[in-house]
């Protein structure tokens, strides 16, 4: 059996499988560091919330698009049977829309990171799920629904709290070039979205990015297309359809970007001092997968 190992290096295969829950920016970067750290990733596409910031996220992988971030490269498995082989041949990122009862399955789960950024949902206890559980964002709380809870709040980004809650969430977006909220646009209604503009475009206050249904999207204001709902999504009403961002020539919408490389950083390091925080066990590394 081939091991899988990283390109240009002889060293060994994957030790461990990781899932992360969630195929946003933030569980992409996420991915990126724990792959870098020679685990076999395992991204679960949630469809709540939609995603927006697909060109710096793995996301449009599930529809089959080639799909590189920072150097790193997806690719979509359907079953079971395919990530298994793909873990055993392969040195990419897996994107799949199997949830987490069919993963569990697929080997013995050292890693859990739920990165799904549900910040008003009620969240499980995940640590009898994997060897060590992260939950990124509001709702959790380590040391009683995950190991290490991460923040994401701005002021303090990338906090690890192996005791205690992260903050809730107040409705409040950080700020990007001066504007909060009134970047994002919202589905008032739920409907099927249909676009035919590229994230990266420049729009112009009224320009009609989008229809919902038969309602017209249009742009808030002068700006970057910096993030868009897929072509095609059924959403529900109150999800961000689109982002602007209005920084003109030092607009960004592609790649890691600083607040999800702090978020990664800090699971990655919260990782790292998981021997200090449950007992080390015996598990079955990737390469005996059969």
């Amino acid at each position: 059996m081939t091991n899988a190992r990283f390109p240009g290096q002889g060293g060994p295969p994957y030790r461990h499988l990781a899932v992360v829950l969630g195929t946003n920016e933030i569980a992409s970067a996420i991915a990126v560091h724990l792959h870098r750290e020679r685990f076999g990733v395992v991204l679960s596409h949630d469809p709540a919330p939609p995603v927006i910031r697909r060109k710096m996220a793995f996301h449009d992988a599930l529809f089959d698009e080639a799909v590189t971030l920072d150097g790193v490269t997806a690719r979509r498995a359907d079953t079971g049977i395919e990530i298994r082989s793909l873990l055993r041949t392969d040195c990419a990122v897996i994107i799949t829309e199997l949830g987490l009862l069919d993963l569990i399955v697929v080997s013995s789960l050292e890693l859990l990171i739920d990165a799904r950024m549900q910040k008003f949902h009620t969240t499980p206890d995940l640590r009898p799920l994997a060897r060590f559980t992260a939950g990124v964002g509001p709702c959790f709380s380590g040391g009683s629904n995950c190991h290490a809870a991460i923040e994401t709040r701005p002021g303090k980004v990338g906090r690890i709290l192996q005791h205690g809650t992260t903050d809730a969430s107040d409705g409040v977006p950080r700020r990007l070039g001066g504007c909060y909220e009134e970047r994002f646009v919202r589905a008032e209604i739920a409907g099927r979205w249909h676009t035919a503009v590229d994230i990266g475009t420049r729009v112009f206050k009224d320009f009609v990015i989008g229809h919902l249904g038969n309602m017209p999207i249009r742009a808030p204001f002068d700006g970057a297309l910096r993030g868009v709902v897929r072509d095609g999504t059924e959403v529900p009403a109150g999800v961000k359809l689109l982002e602007i961002d209005p920084r003109k020539r030092r607009a960004s919408w592609s790649g890691i970007d600083p607040r999800s490389q702090a978020i990664a950083k800090a699971v990655t390091k919260a990782v790292a001092l998981r021997d200090t925080v449950v007992p080390k066990r015996t598990a079955p590394t990737l390469q005996f997968i059969k």
